[in-house]
């Protein structure tokens, strides 16, 4: 299916260095080199992914300047690429269940409220919590019908 806002959402976020910005943006990291080191592409590639994922409005670049240095840019998200928390956090959650070592998970997140243990769930705009199988799919406005 072409008109599929899922593959749509592969063609920006899809790849493995790319979710892997995401989630070190959000966990805070901002600047080049640091996206570098954690990620564990190489710089090339990084300035290359950076690029698109500023391009698709998920992050944003601001210039800052250490003293006596050349001025240089940071990655902010955006609102569109804070709202990949949820999607991020399912992925986490999914691996952290399926995907994991003998030992566990590598990290925990928790509520700073409460700290309970933080993971995704699908709840209708009534708020009710929707199960695996609780879901109707109908034809949305932005459908086309091939044939």
């Amino acid at each position: 299916m072409t008109n599929c806002s899922i593959a749509r959402t592969m063609d920006i976020v899809g790849s493995r260095s790319a979710m892997l910005i995401m989630r070190e943006a959000l966990l805070g990291t901002r600047r080049f080199d640091d996206f570098v080191h954690r990620v564990g592409v190489g710089e090339p590639a990084m300035a290359t992914r950076l690029k698109d994922l500023v391009a698709a409005g998920l992050l944003e670049r601001t210039p800052y300047r250490e003293p006596g240095q050349r001025t240089r840019y940071e990655y902010r998200l955006t609102r569109k690429g804070r709202e990949l928390l949820p999607v991020v956090t399912a992925l986490r959650t999914w691996g952290d269940t399926w995907a994991a070592d003998k030992t566990g998970p590598p990290v925990l997140a928790s509520h700073r409220g409460c700290g309970r243990p933080v993971r995704a769930v699908l709840r209708c705009d009534g708020g009710h919590d929707v199960d695996d199988g609780d879901t109707d799919l109908t034809a949305g406005p932005g459908l086309i019908r091939n044939g």
